[in-house]
């Protein structure tokens, strides 16, 4: 048995452990950067960028099937199925081979391979040969995708997100078990593609959208081309000789069996902390076995240990795991100096047709709170009209009193730019009159931002706060 030491070891060399590293290493701490598996992050090897790849193979078939609404034909859509897969690996791999190169640069002697768990909160062993003093930790194991009991036994023919991207050529038929982002984003790309595709969902859940309205609107525009069925359970699943036979139950008590080539299970995802050794690490973990942490600092309790990206499951989004290593890794090397950081306001979107997206507080964290909400329907949008993309619904919230800006929940055209202008200024605390008082150009989709804040201002104008105007309602003199 080797042993080692540092100032610092980061499990894992993700988005978030590769931050924690950079971050640690910028103090002058001696860093050790551990990794079981193959380099690549997630979004690069599996997630984000492989997914936009097939998605924008599925918008271009798209493009040529709609040009006829705009008087203008082409020839019948032959999608090569085989080509679009060589498109999406070959483009995968350039972003893979960027990661591992940087990882590759690293001084050697900072890198182990191997699976680490805790001896001690200060001491790890990391595969079968090498015994690590860490006084410091951080955590970055990232989350895996969760199967479902009734699709185990399946076989070759039960996949998830990360195999669909080795695919040598596009599949006749997937059942997609899961209506959130990964499984709407996949689901509607293959059925674009000619994929026979179903996507199943057990409750009413869309991707990130929690507002009743804004949810229905985006069910009904996503069921015009996608074969959607929320409340539906998988009754069981069972293997044949070259496909799936799924029966399934409808919440009305219908019931279907059908075949298919794949099943896609896109059921959520689940934090990587099994064979940890956290029960050695001294902490305290919740019900799901994750460490309890300071979402500002990253500190699980007092501990010189640390927690970033998906297996902390609070905002399992690339640009926040990468915020989260900063602070990780910068407070690591700080320990027990640690620094609260402030963090960005909450933004997460999903590539679907028309594109989803959640910015700030959504209607669900807004429950307890007094606050109004502002529509800005996409049907009559202008220039929305012109792309023939008109639909969806803005839906935008403020605060009663201060006239905050607080969030907003959305389906509709270029919704991934919209969310970064509110995601600003959710940030930086404005009002809705200031975000009105700011410029819109004519014509652009934009201009459904300031429709919804109109209606969002003339309904905070109209309450009036009864203790705040009642006389009778303050101290005698």
């Amino acid at each position: 048995m080797r042993t080692l030491s540092c100032d610092v070891a980061v499990i894992g060399a993700g988005s978030a452990g590769l931050t924690a590293y950079r971050a640690a290493s910028a103090q002058g701490k001696r860093v050790m950067l551990i990794e079981s598996g193959a380099y690549g992050t997630t979004c690069a090897r599996v997630g984000c960028m492989p997914s936009k790849l097939l998605i924008a193979a599925a918008d271009a078939a798209h493009a040529v099937r709609s040009a006829p609404q705009f008087g203008v034909f082409a020839a019948i859509v032959d999608v090569d199925g085989r080509a679009v897969m060589d498109r999406v690996r070959a483009e995968r791999d350039r972003f893979v081979r960027f990661v591992v190169e940087g990882i590759e640069s690293m001084d050697p002697a900072s890198r182990l391979s191997g699976h680490a768990r805790f001896l001690a909160p200060d001491r790890l062993q990391v595969g079968d040969d090498v015994a690590l003093t860490a006084p410091r930790v951080v955590i970055a194991t990232g989350s895996r995708p969760v199967i479902p009991d009734a699709l185990r036994g399946l076989g070759d023919r039960l996949i998830v997100n990360n195999d669909v991207f080795d695919w040598p050529d596009l599949p006749d038929s997937v059942a997609v078990i899961g209506s959130g982002v990964i499984g709407l984003e996949l689901g509607q790309a293959l059925a674009r593609l000619g994929v026979r595709v179903a996507v199943f969902g057990r409750g009413e859940s869309l991707a990130q959208l929690q507002d009743a309205e804004v949810r229905r609107v985006a069910q009904a525009c996503l069921a015009e081309e996608l074969d959607l069925r929320l409340h539906t359970t998988i009754v069981s699943a069972q293997r044949s000789t070259d496909d799936v036979v799924l029966h399934s139950r409808h919440a009305d008590g219908r019931e279907r069996t059908e075949s298919f080539q794949f099943v896609l299970a896109a059921a959520g995802r689940a934090p990587n902390v099994g064979g940890l050794g956290l029960e050695c690490a001294g902490i305290r973990l919740n019900q799901r076995g994750v460490p309890v942490y300071d979402p500002h600092t990253m500190q699980c309790g007092d501990s010189a240990i640390f927690i970033a990206g998906d297996v902390a499951e609070d905002r399992p989004l690339q640009h926040e795991a990468a915020d989260e290593g900063h602070i990780a890794g910068d407070n690591a090397a700080r320990f027990p100096r640690v620094v609260a950081y402030p963090r960005r306001a909450a933004l997460s979107v999903a590539f679907t047709d028309p594109q989803m997206a959640v910015v700030g507080q959504s209607s669900r964290a807004l429950a307890d709170r007094r606050y109004e909400y502002g529509d800005g329907s996409f049907a009559s949008q202008g220039r929305s009209r012109v792309m023939l993309q008109n639909r969806g619904l803005l839906r935008v919230y403020g605060e009663h009193g201060s006239h905050r800006f607080l969030g907003a929940e959305m389906i509709g055209p270029r919704a991934e730019h919209i969310a970064h202008l509110l995601a600003w200024a959710d940030q930086n605390q404005m009002t809705v009159d200031a975000m009105l008082a700011m410029p819109f150009y004519h014509p652009v989709v934009e201009e459904g931002v300031r429709t919804a804040l109109r209606d969002l201002q003339e309904k905070l104008a109209r309450h009036v706060d009864p203790m705040a105007h009642c006389a009778d309602c303050t101290p005698g003199r």
